[in-house]
C-alpha cells in the first residue's frame, strides 16, 4: 500500500458513507531515507482562520522490514519520551536500520505546548481518545489518524509515559494481559528487554479508548512504560528512556546489536486488578508515610489525610489491603476524593 503525502485516509461512518481523515502528512511512508516532516490537522481559530496543527514526524527507512511505530507526549507533561524520541529523530541513519521506524515525540501536540496533560483547545486527553473521530475535536481527529494510518503501518509499538505533573512512579516498562497468549508474550518479552530494572504486568482502570488497547487489537506488539513523574526529567529517566528506544528497535529487529541491560537485576511485578489503587474518599493534605520502592504488608499504614477546612479533626488514615511493592504514588499533596494516593503492585519475580 502507497500512502503518500496528499493521500487521503478513509472510513467508513454513519450510513456507509466515506469519511476521509483531515489530517495530511508532508513525509512519503515508502520512501527509502530519513524525512523530517510533519502530520498537518486543519484548524481554525482565532488568531490564524486558515491554521493548522503542525505535529512533527520522522520516518526512517531502510528497505524491507518490520516497522517500529514510537511515540512520546500522548500526554503533554511526560517528558522522557518527547526528549528521547526528538534525540533519537536526530541521530537515526538509514543505514542502521533494516525496516522502517516512524517517530512522533508529540502525539498531542497541543498538550505537549501547554505542558499539560490534556489538550487547551478541546480539553481531549489522548490516551482516552480511541479509535477517535476523523471529524470531531481535534484530539479525536489526531487519535482517528493513528487509528487508521498509523498503527496499520506497523509491526511494533512503543508508547513512552510516566507521571507527568500528578503523579510519581517507581520507573517501569509494561505489557498488558491480552486474549492472545503469542501476542502477550511477545509484548511482555519487549518490556523486559526494554531496559528499566523493574518490567509490569499493567491493569489499567479504563482500557476501551486507550492508544494501548488500539494498538493491541490491531494485533500488534506493544510496549509501554512509567519512568517516573512529577512534570519532569531527571538524568535517571532520561538514561532509561534514552536506552530503551535503542533497545526497543534491536528488539523488534530493525537495528542490530546486544541489548544493553538495566543497572539493577529485573523485577518482574503485577497488578492483577483495580485493588491495587489505594483512592481517596477524602478531600484534604496528603501525608505519604512510605515511599516509592518500599515493601508494603496488608495492613501497613501508606498514608493520611489531614482535612485543612478546621482544626482539631483527626486525619483519615489509609492502610494497605494486599502485600507487594508501593510502585506509584499522587505528587502534588492536595487530594480530592476520587485521586488515587498510592499504587501497590505484585512481586512476581525478583
Amino acid at each position: 500500500m502507497n500512502i503518500s503525502a496528499d493521500a487521503e485516509q478513509r472510513s467508513v461512518s454513519g450510513a456507509g458513507q466515506v469519511a476521509a481523515s483531515t489530517i495530511s502528512a508532508t513525509v512519503d511512508f515508502d520512501r527509502d531515507g530519513v524525512q523530517h516532516g510533519y502530520l498537518k490537522l486543519p484548524y481554525s481559530h482565532d488568531l490564524s482562520a486558515w491554521g493548522c496543527i503542525m505535529i512533527p514526524i520522522t520516518v526512517v527507512k531502510n528497505g524491507d522490514g518490520p516497522t517500529a511505530l514510537m511515540t512520546g507526549g500522548n500526554h503533554g507533561d511526560e517528558y522522557e519520551g518527547i526528549t528521547a524520541l526528538l534525540k533519537l529523530a536526530s541521530e537515526l541513519r538509514a543505514d542502521e536500520v533494516k525496516g522502517r521506524v516512524i517517530i512522533v515525540p508529540a502525539m498531542n501536540y497541543p498538550a505537549v505546548q501547554s505542558a499539560s496533560r490534556t489538550s487547551p483547545i478541546d480539553k481531549g486527553n489522548m490516551n482516552r481518545a480511541f479509535p477517535g473521530n476523523p471529524h470531531g475535536s481535534m484530539t479525536e481527529r489526531i487519535a482517528d489518524y493513528f487509528q487508521r494510518t498509523l498503527i496499520p503501518l506497523c509491526d511494533y509499538a512503543l508508547d513512552i509515559h510516566s507521571g507527568g505533573k500528578t503523579l510519581d512512579i517507581l520507573p517501569f516498562s509494561a505489557a498488558h494481559r491480552l486474549q492472545d497468549p503469542q501476542q502477550e508474550a511477545k509484548c511482555i518479552e519487549g518490556a523486559k528487554v526494554f531496559g528499566t530494572a523493574a518490567s509490569m504486568i499493567l491493569f489499567e482502570l479504563d482500557a476501551a479508548s486507550l492508544y494501548d488497547t488500539a494498538v493491541e487489537s490491531q494485533g500488534k506488539v506493544f510496549v509501554t512504560t512509567e519512568l517516573g513523574g512529577g512534570g519532569t526529567s531527571t538524568p535517571k529517566t532520561m538514561a532509561l528512556a534514552d536506552r530503551g528506544v535503542r533497545n526497543f528497535l534491536k528488539f523488534a529487529g530493525i537495528t542490530e546489536g546486544q541489548f544493553e541491560p538495566a543497572d539493577e537485576p529485573l523485577m518482574l511485578l503485577d497488578m492483577p486488578d483495580a485493588s491495587c489503587y489505594v483512592q481517596s474518599l477524602h478531600r484534604g493534605i496528603l501525608e505519604l508515610n512510605l515511599s516509592i520502592g518500599d515493601r508494603v504488608k496488608n495492613g501497613d499504614l501508606i498514608a493520611r489525610v489531614h482535612s485543612f477546612e478546621r482544626t482539631g479533626t483527626p486525619a483519615v488514615e489509609y492502610r494497605a489491603e494486599r502485600d507487594g511493592l508501593l510502585v506509584a504514588r499522587r505528587f502534588p499533596a492536595l487530594v480530592d476524593i476520587g485521586d488515587t494516593l498510592a499504587v501497590i503492585a505484585d512481586i512476581v519475580d525478583n
